[in-house]
């Protein structure tokens, strides 16, 4: 292993505060010793060691066993500074600003969905719009785009796109309070204008799954799932405008941080003091592209509805679809935790990250509050995703566990790696129907590029931070 990290236990590794100049609170990585193999062959530990040196910085810098290099941060870090003294950095949430995934249920078996699931991923793929710059069929003028940037799901509810009941069902209620639509940029919202009510390109994707194995019976009857049903996964964020969003904002940061005399190891963390004009206008914004996100998901899980009862011919009351649950990844959140024996107001950054709060905590569905927070990890297309539930995350991680299987290839590896495959053909001989934009979409995001999430997940419920559920097998997947 590198010089400098060391082994605490099977589940968790150290870089103590003298790894590198500057660090203000240790690194630790959740990781086994074959995940963190994988891990040393980017720079994902020097980004670790690099988010410990934000100024107001708690406790540590953590990272997920999906963990892999990113923007400033790796993505599967989770960051948290104190609100008083502290700074908030665009580089430690993200481009993809509420990145997140939405889990539907079913009652229906998939022995009764797999006659019809060719003709069930056409239709999705048909009338769900993917791939870059992929447009829907919500068309709003610059007063109306307020709506879902300052109600986030509940303004898609109001135009008549899914239940207000679901709401209770979604981190945050599927709105962050504080959003400012002035704090976006014209820019921003041109690139959003036409996206609402779009999956995009890479990592996003709807997938069609059935439950393959229960490994906690009382909490899958709380969540609603048993072996056999078929599931609806959707993976999607804030598109170009939450893009735009982290852009507009590293920019004035990068300006910014000689102003307020901060010194970083990399400018990508670029960042300023929690209460600065600066931090103010992003924030505004970001909670604005945060809540365009959910208004997102709430569109295609609508639209996702229609796809079904048509295709498969069956009545809402024997589809009976409902939310199980909505996280959010790639996000800051104002958060109190104890911290040395104290409760902090936090600025918890969770990039790559999902939230995973434990039973009782009063900020869950009350159905909910008995198991703990679900818990959404999808895979790769061709393995499986998984449903677990928060447990105790608080105390090591400020309540975060991962949040996906995490990238072992890059997007142009993973094209080099594919080439002469038929990559759609290789699923389909497992039975998994596959339809994308493109050919190259597809070998971007083939399962060799992912570490395995069982893997991954494993790490995480050994590790105490969440506790694995159910695992869920892809049946039929379209992606941009």
């Amino acid at each position: 292993m590198s010089k400098g990290v060391q082994k605490l236990d099977d589940y968790r590794w150290l870089l103590p505060q003298d790894y590198k100049p500057g660090m203000r609170v240790p690194g630790i990585i959740y990781a086994d010793d074959l995940l963190m193999q994988a891990i040393m062959k980017d720079a994902s530990l020097e980004q670790v060691a690099n988010g410990a040196t934000l100024p107001g910085i708690v406790k540590a810098s953590f990272a997920m066993p999906d963990i892999h290099q990113g923007y400033g941060l790796p993505v599967g870090g989770v960051v948290a500074t104190d609100i008083t003294d502290g700074v908030v950095s665009p580089g430690a949430v993200g481009y993809d600003i509420n990145c997140g995934v939405r889990l539907l249920r079913t009652e229906l078996t998939r022995e009764e969905v797999r006659p019809k699931l060719k003709d069930l991923v056409l239709a999705l793929f048909n009338e769900v719009p993917t791939g870059v710059g992929s447009r829907g069929r919500i068309r709003l003028g610059k007063k109306e785009v307020e709506g879902p940037l300052l109600k986030g799901a509940a303004w898609a509810m109001e135009q008549g796109y899914g239940d207000p009941q679901d709401l209770a069902l979604m981190e945050s209620r599927g709105c962050l309070p504080g959003a400012d639509p002035d704090a976006v940029s014209r820019k921003a919202l041109e690139r959003g204008s036409g996206q609402l009510g779009t999956l995009g390109s890479g990592n996003h994707f709807l997938e069609v799954q059935s439950v393959a194995e229960i490994y906690d019976p009382q909490a899958a009857g709380v969540l609603g799932l048993f072996e056999g049903q078929v599931t609806v996964m959707i993976h999607t964020g804030s598109r170009g405008l939450g893009h735009q969003v982290c852009t507009d904002a590293l920019v004035e940061m990068e300006r910014a941080v000689m102003k307020y005399g901060i010194v970083l190891p990399d400018r990508q963390l670029a960042c300023t003091p929690w209460n600065s004009a600066e931090a103010k206008q992003y924030l505004g914004a970001m909670r604005a592209a945060a809540n365009f996100a959910w208004a997102n998901r709430q569109c295609l899980a609508h639209w996702t509805k229609e796809v079904l009862l048509k295709t498969l011919a069956v009545s809402p009351n024997k589809l009976l679809l409902s939310t199980v649950y909505d996280v959010a990844h790639n996000i800051v959140k104002v958060e109190e935790h104890q911290v040395d024996g104290k409760r902090m107001k936090l600025a918890v950054h969770r990039k790559g990250a999902t939230r995973a709060f434990p039973p009782g905590h009063p900020e869950l569905p009350a159905h909910y509050r008995s198991i703990g927070q679900p818990v959404l990890i999808p895979g790769d297309m061709g393995r499986a995703s998984f449903v677990l539930v928060g447990t105790g995350a608080m105390e090591q991680t400020f309540g975060s566990t991962c949040h996906g299987a995490g990238r072992v290839m890059s997007r142009h590896a993973a094209i080099k790696a594919a080439k002469g495959r038929a990559i759609h053909r290789e699923l389909e001989d497992q039975g998994i129907i596959v339809k994308a934009s493109g050919r190259e979409s597809l070998a971007e995001e083939m399962p060799d590029a992912y570490k395995d999430a069982t893997q991954v997940v494993t790490v995480v419920h050994r590790a105490g931070l969440s506790k694995m559920v159910a695992r869920l097998r892809p049946m039929g997947v379209i992606k941009g």
